[in-house]
């Protein structure tokens, strides 16, 4: 234990946790196997919160009430230091308060929690936003993991999938220059699996806008070697992503909000996607990492 992470551990598993972002930045097996993205050349995090925006905004401002603010893409959480809150050996919490170097990013008061908590079969992260200013709370929230991709090494990464819980039909979403389009594409999931390669990636993250799954499995078609599982709960959006130019990770990112529409320019409480926070009020949603190995 140290000021700046913290490792959590049960009989199967262990993570670790940094207090800059309330980062994840590893979840190993008793075999050993590493889960998560080690922040290579390719991508610099491994596991980052995204808030109190996903995605981008048009020129990274927005407008409240007459002023111009300034947030860059997926907002300042992961970049922030968090407070340890609790720590044991198998949970830990960690909170980020608003501040007077928050506000003059973003004017609003929060209390955003992240709680994690480990046992044999996987991780759960617990994510709390609590309104504690007074007036209604203008934000989005979401997870973006990063995964080895391949799990194991020698494998080919076409030779994985994901295989949702539900059949996604409906058309998926893009963004071009960081914003959503208004035009769909066809849904590249067939029934319930996703065959991965690093072509599906050329246009960037794959958006599922909505969702229909609250679950899906990451893993080798022939089901063979390391394989995950995560599931969540009070998301509405889906991103998978990786780098266009092929990288070795995968990101399965539960979102509850989503980038800026080309072209929307309102006020910033009029943004498509944005939870409206009542003061006083809270949201709380959660995603759960389970990893085996066949």
């Amino acid at each position: 234990m140290t000021d700046d992470t913290h490792t959590i551990r049960s009989d199967g598993l262990t993570a670790t946790i940094k207090a800059h972002g309330a980062e994840m930045c590893s979840l190993r097996d008793r075999g050993g196997t590493e889960f998560i993205w080690q922040a290579g050349p390719a991508w610099p995090r491994h596991a980052p919160l995204l808030f109190p925006i996903v995605g981008r905004l048009a020129n990274d401002e927005f407008r409240h009430r007459g002023k111009i603010y300034r947030v860059t893409q997926h907002g300042f959480a992961r970049d922030s230091r968090f407070a340890w809150v609790a720590r044991s050996e198998s949970s830990c919490s960690l909170v980020l308060e608003d501040s007077e170097a928050t506000r003059t990013l973003y004017p609003f008061a929060f209390r955003l929690t992240a709680t994690y908590a480990i046992d044999d079969a996987g991780l759960d992260l617990s994510l709390a936003v609590v309104n504690t200013g007074g007036e209604t709370l203008p934000v989005s929230l979401g997870g973006h993991p990063a995964f080895n991709w391949p799990l194991q090494a020698g494998v080919p990464k076409e030779s994985y999938a994901l295989t949702f819980t539900n059949e996604e039909p409906s058309p998926i979403r893009r963004v071009e220059g960081g914003l959503l389009l208004a035009e769909t594409d066809p849904s590249p999931v067939r029934g319930k699996l996703l065959p991965l390669s690093e072509s599906l990636f050329s246009n960037d993250a794959v958006i599922l806008d909505p969702v229909n799954s609250r679950a899906v499995r990451y893993a080798a078609r022939n089901d063979a070697g390391p394989w995950l599982e995560m599931s969540w709960r009070g998301f509405r959006e889906l991103g998978v992503w990786s780098k266009p130019s092929g990288a070795p990770f995968l990101c399965i990112e539960p979102w509850r909000g989503y980038a800026s529409p080309a072209g929307f320019a309102g006020e910033f409480s009029d943004k498509p996607g944005l939870m409206h926070i009542a003061p006083g009020a809270e949201e709380q949603m959660s995603f759960r990492i389970e990893v085996g190995t066949s």
